[in-house]
């Protein structure tokens, strides 16, 4: 008999599955915009987005149209053909981020994966750096994706344990101190990989000017600087991407999450000749990167953005979020932070482990997720509006207050 209930999901998840999530009790089985409904229709509010990966509202229909019509017509290739549909898409990312190349992926695991590649083919072949010697800069409490390379400089231990032997080359360094990336360059530092606002890590906020001392080191010392924006890109915190906050100009932009439009994964690295133009044909590549399909979805994602204001919503509606739970001065909370709609809750010590209050957030409506044990991070549909904002501050008051 086919499980219907959410009990019956949960418990054929747990039978069939392998156990690497450990998911909030509910079994979402229909969504619109900011609202998902369980097998019983009870609704929730969704306030995580799939980590960003949601930013346009569940379904938005103009996705959902572009979705639709390009699958009645052509799917996949792989790139052993042209399509139509990738050079489109190519040109309209490339004039987005002021980059003249677009390489494709799916996951931002790969899109991570292929600016790791690309910093270090540059290192040997442009720079000049001895063979297998190059190092790439990294950041403490970092999350970029779950490969053995990417956990190899990892400082979870839930994420790297018995994962190892790991990929060498990369010095992990304290975020936020730029004086501790001062002292770690090198004749061999080839790169420096960053989050602009660290997500998994609770939404950990750097100081001004970070990002714009990051650069200037990099720009001294010839080395490259690939911003990872696969949560924090496409108007989450408030504009297009983090990194114009301050104004500078990565080497590398890695995108994924929102760019699928919430629909396909599609992930993407953007960089200039003179770093993309080390790959050659055979020396990279994904099957179902750059298929039509994925293509014809995040163009159409991207569209959207720009004709709804993403930006300025992010920005207007964050802000005005951030204001409304720092007004709660509830006992358990001990800092509010983060940029546009990207939001951490910290609780205090005495609250314990936000799981409890994530749950109890679900039983009134609202999902969330807490990260760390001890954070909760916020992070709506870009589309909500403030009277739902009010109806979330309504829900949190009655948890944390």
């Amino acid at each position: 008999m086919t499980a219907r209930t959410s009990e019956e999901l949960m418990k054929k998840e747990q039978r069939y599955g392998a156990r690497n999530y450990n998911p909030l009790e509910v079994v979402i089985s229909k969504a619109e915009g900011i609202w998902v409904e369980d097998p019983e229709g009870r609704r929730y509010m969704d306030m995580l987005s799939a980590y960003s990966a949601m930013s346009h509202g569940h379904r938005h229909p103009k996705i959902i149209k572009a979705l639709k019509e390009q699958a009645d017509v052509l799917t996949l290739t792989s790139r052993a053909f042209f399509n139509d549909q990738w050079p489109t898409f190519a040109e309209k990312l490339s004039k987005l981020t002021g980059k003249d190349m677009i390489l494709p992926m799916n996951t931002g695991a790969e899109a991570v994966e292929t600016a790791l590649k690309a910093i270090r083919k540059w290192a040997y072949t442009v720079k000049g750096i001895e063979k297998d010697k190059a190092e790439i800069i990294v950041f403490a409490e970092n999350f970029h994706g779950r490969t053995i390379s990417i956990i190899s400089f990892s400082t979870d231990p839930v994420a790297k344990d018995n994962y190892g032997p790991f990929t060498p080359g990369f010095v992990v360094v304290p975020y936020d101190d730029l004086a501790a990336v001062e002292k770690a360059v090198n004749k061999n530092t080839a790169g420096i990989l960053v989050e602009p606002i660290q997500g998994e890590a609770g939404v950990n906020v750097p100081s001004d000017g970070f990002l714009k001392g990051l650069e200037a080191i990099a720009r001294k010392n010839n080395v490259l600087l690939a911003l990872d924006e696969i949560q924090t890109g496409f108007c989450r915190t408030g504009k297009t991407f983090c990194f114009e906050h301050e104004g500078i100009n990565p080497d590398l932009i890695i995108m994924g999450k929102a760019l699928g439009g919430g629909i396909l994964p599609v992930s993407a690295v953007a960089a200039d000749k003179e770093v993309m133009g080390v790959f050659q044909p055979g020396s990279h590549g994904s099957t179902f990167g750059g298929n039509p399909l994925a293509c014809a979805v995040a163009s159409a994602a991207i569209d959207v953005l720009i004709e709804e204001n993403m930006s300025e919503r992010a920005a207007e509606l964050g802000a005005y979020f951030m204001e409304g739970l720092k007004k709660l001065n509830s006992p358990l909370i001990k800092l509010v932070r983060g940029k546009g709609l990207l939001i951490g809750v910290e609780m205090t010590e005495a609250a314990g482990k936000a799981r409890k209050y994530t749950t109890s957030l679900k039983e009134k409506g609202l999902l969330c997720k807490e990260t760390h044990e001890t954070i909760i991070r916020f992070a709506p549909p870009l589309v909500i509006t403030k009277e739902e904002i009010d109806d979330a501050l309504a829900i949190i008051k009655e948890v944390f207050v």
